[in-house]
Parts: structure tokens; sequence; C-alpha cells
């Protein structure tokens, strides 16, 4: 039971709050990412602006804060100073949406009013005063009575005002008009006006601005900002989105201070005692292992040996592919006897082929929540981080992405492996970028020579828990897995980047009728 201020109980009639009175109950935008990134949706009975270039998505996201009310029963209604009825339709139906229970009411050009079929009556803006315009609005939202509302778009308002200074008092009377009313309103601007119009943000109860990026190879990049919000604790920054059928797909960027989960710190075997040895025990859960050296050295064969042992223990695995398809992963693990596919089949690893032209940094982050919080992964593999740098469109950010996801998979217990491939096969090699003061573990795999043959060797450079071996070991790719052998003491030349073995045969691994699989 809830009591007035003097203490007497309240009937459900007093709890509605008065016309005047804003109810500061939060309401849906209609999206879930827009809805997590305000912490729950909109103050109700507020106005609030939509900004961004044409084609950024606005009118998409406008109707769906609609149809979000719609669904709930409410009365809403789609002002449209731009587009025709018919226009948003194809746009709704495109969606998969019906706009029956949105009432659409329309001033649109004089081309629409020469056509005959039309039974609506049709308001032409430059037949009439702006008054006059903002009046039909004032009419029309007085007839219907709506609960939520979209004004499309302001840029026509502006236009038909051809001064800053009437604008401004058409636009200060919509706020007062809209005050007094149990409504909330979404305000669309296409900035089409040479300067940021910062009195409409000074009216408005929150901003959101979205923006479309060319870059300069692959498709263009989508992401949301929110400006202002008067009362409402939003996450901050860019947010990555996409414009999907169904809507926009807004992803929220990723704050891994939020993530938090309880596990036990115990070691994720890897199949191989030896390399388990060589690690000081093995790799924590909750912590991250960077995989670096040349090309076909073993890096992702390494990787997948981790995945099929876990998926052989019941746990999940995600790859993220960034390079390769899955059939040169899978011919990859039946070169060296893994039953990778087996494990595929049984959903429990999946590879997720990633294409970097396609996927924003926010798009992949979101991937890897879903792989995590949904599919339940234990083991996340991204091979490589040179595919995550190529789908970078501002390298800048990148460290910044990349700590903010390590960390919000160490709260959650999960092991990460990253792969990164170093540029050049002998001699000095480089190094794309330098992710290792991120990484918990670097593990370096490198060719080296001794008699005149290329061998493979494998070292702990870093671990950040507990001891490891200090030692480089030879390993071997066979058709049977992984073979690492004994620790390697003798070699010269480690640090020109050309290292050669000068001991004796002993510790080397035998050759066999296997090595000749060792080069895939």
């Amino acid at each position: 039971m809830m009591h007035d201020r003097q203490g007497r109980p309240m009937t459900m009639g007093e709890l509605e709050p008065q016309i005047g009175e804003p109810d500061t109950t939060r309401i849906s935008t209609g999206n879930e990412g827009l809805d997590d990134i305000l912490g729950g949706g909109l103050d109700s009975d507020r106005v609030y602006l939509y900004e961004g270039r044409p084609g950024t998505g606005k009118t998409t996201l406008a109707l769906q804060f609609l149809l979000a009310g719609a669904r709930k029963g409410e009365r809403t209604l789609y002002i449209t100073l731009s587009e025709s009825k018919r226009e948003l339709e194809v746009v709704a139906r495109r969606h998969g949406w019906s706009l029956d229970n949105i009432d659409v009411f329309e001033l649109v050009s004089p081309e629409a009013i020469l056509d005959p079929a039309r039974e609506q009556t049709v308001l032409h803006p430059a037949e009439m005063e702006l008054n006059e315009t903002t009046q039909n609005v004032f009419d029309r939202v007085r007839e219907f009575n709506p609960t939520r509302v979209v004004l499309d778009s302001l840029s026509e308002v502006r236009l038909l005002a051809q001064s800053p200074l009437r604008y401004r008092r058409q636009i200060l009377a919509l706020k007062h008009f809209f005050t007094g009313r149990r409504c909330t309103v979404v305000l669309l601007d296409d900035l089409s006006s040479a300067e940021n119009d910062l009195q409409l943000h000074s009216i408005s109860h929150g901003v959101v601005l979205l923006e479309q990026l060319a870059i300069d190879y692959g498709a263009e990049r989508r992401r949301l900002r929110v400006v202002k919000m008067r009362g409402i604790k939003f996450r901050g920054g860019f947010h990555d989105f996409t414009i999907e059928t169904g809507g926009l797909a807004i992803y929220p960027r990723l704050v891994a201070a939020e993530h938090h989960k309880p596990f036990a710190g115990d070691f994720t075997p890897s199949g191989n005692t030896e390399l388990d040895t060589l690690l000081g025990g093995g790799l924590e859960r909750g912590t991250n292992a960077l995989l670096i050296g040349g090309a076909g050295v073993g890096k992702s064969s390494l990787a997948l040996t981790y995945a099929v042992t876990a998926a052989a223990r019941g746990e999940h695995t995600v790859i993220f592919a960034f390079d390769e398809g899955r059939g040169t992963i899978n011919a990859r693990a039946s070169t060296i006897g893994l039953p990778l596919q087996e494990a595929v089949d049984s959903g429990k690893v999946r590879i997720q082929q990633i294409d970097p032209a396609e996927v924003s940094p926010g798009g992949f982050a979101h991937l890897v929540r879903q792989a995590v919080e949904v599919g339940d992964a234990r083991i996340v593999v991204i091979d490589s981080l040179n595919g995550y740098l190529n789908a970078m469109p501002d390298g800048r950010f990148l460290i910044l992405q990349m700590h903010e996801l390590l960390s919000y998979l160490s709260q959650l217990g999960v092991l990460t492996i990253l792969i990164l491939a170093q540029h050049g096969l002998v001699g000095p090699m480089d190094t794309p970028l330098d992710i290792s003061y991120l990484s918990d573990a670097v593990v370096m795999l490198r060719y080296f020579e001794a008699d005149g043959t290329v061998r493979r060797a494998l070292s702990v450079v870093k671990k950040r828990s507990g001891n490891h071996e200090h030692t480089i070991r030879e390993f071997k790719l066979t058709p049977t897995g992984i073979s690492v052998g004994q620790p390697l003491t003798q070699f010269t030349g480690i640090f020109t980047g050309t290292p050669r073995y000068i001991g004796e045969k002993e510790p080397l691994l035998a050759e066999g009728a296997d090595d000749k699989h060792g080069h895939h």
C-alpha cells in the first residue's frame, strides 16, 4: 500500500501522475542495446532528440520506439514531414514490421497531391505558414492523445522557418505544448544545418547521436553515442551498431568492471605433460596466453590441442577464426591427429569465422560475450590478432578495446588464447603490435637450425602467475599430435633472430618417417 506525504493510503487513481507532473518511470526505447546503454530506457513524458545524417538509422530506431509502445497497447503517432506513409511502410516491411497499430500523420511533398489514389488529406508545408504546420501537429496530437510521438524531421521545420529565430520559437512552442501532456516525444534531426543546433540540445531531455563512417575498405561502420540524458546514468562513449532485419543491433561498449563471476583459478590441461611442465603446471583459468611466432610454426595447432583436450573434458571452446576457413582448420587438425571434427559435431568446439572487413570491434566483443554468457565457453581462441587488427579502422584504440575484452574474460574465469603472427620467417622478426604487456603468459614459437635441418622450438618468455621453465624445448607436429622434447641448453644466435643448436644430438627429438608431416 502506497501512502501520501500526510501518511494516508493512496488509491490507484492518485498513484497515477497528474498532468503537468511528468511520470518518472522508465520506458523501453524499443531497442535492447540502447536500453542497456541507458541502464533501463528513457524517462517517460519527456522530449528526446535522435540526430544523425541521412542513412544512419534514425527512422528505424524511432519506429522501434513506437512499436514497443504499440505492443503494450499504447496509442502511438508518427508525424512525418519528410517521408510519405508509403515510404515508411516499405521501411517497416523490410524489417518484418506492420504499422497497423501506429497512427501515421503526413505532411508531404506536392507530388503526392497529384496522386488520385490517395484518400488521405495531404497538407503541403510550403503552402502553409509555419505556425499552421505546428498547429496541425498540435491538433493531431490532441485528437489522437498518444503516449508516444515521433516527429520526423526537424530539418523540414528549419527550412519552413527560414530564420533561426522563428525556428527556435517553433521548437520552444513544441516543447511547451508537450510539457503538459502525458506523452514521450522523439524528435528526429538530420543535421542539415551548418552549425550544431545547441538550442535543440538544451530543450531536449536527452540527445542520441547516430553516425555512419566510411572506411577505406569493407562495409561502412555505424556507431552511436548518448550525448546527454538528464538524470539518467548512461554508458558514455561510442557504441558500434549495425542495421539488421528487425531493427538496429546496438552493441553496448564493453565495461569489464560490470562483469564478475566467482571461479577456481585451477590449471587448464593442454593434454601434453611436457608442455604443462614447461608452463609451470599449465595455464590457469581467468588468464590469457599469447602464442607468438612466424607463419606455419605451429601456433594454431597448439591452440587446437587445448580446444580438443577441453572438449574431451566436456568443456566448451569457441575459436574465432579471422584468417582461415573451417576447411583449413579441420585439415590442420587431422594432419596432427586431433579429432576436431568430432568435437565440433558434439557442439563442444565452435569455430566462428569472422570477416574482418564486415565486423566492427564492438560487434566482435558482442560475439565473444554471447559465446561466454550464452554458449558457456570456458576457452576462447582468437586466431589471429593480426586479423583483429585489420578489423579496426582506427588502430589507436585496439589495445584499449583488447584490454577491456581480456579483463572481461579474465573476470569470468575464461582461458583466452591469442595468436599473433610475426612478420618474417627467419632473422629478426617484427611484431605488428605490442600486446605482450597485456598478456599473462607469452609463449614464443620459432624455427631453429641444427645440422642443416630446420626444426621448431618452444619457450615461455613470460608468465605472471607462478613459475615457469626458462629453457627452450624442441617440439614437432606429428600425426599423433604435438610432441615436446627435453629442455635444450646449447643454443647460439638467439638474439640475432637465427637460433642455432650447437649441442649434442641426443636431447633432440628423433627424426622419423613423420618428419614430412611437420610442415603443415
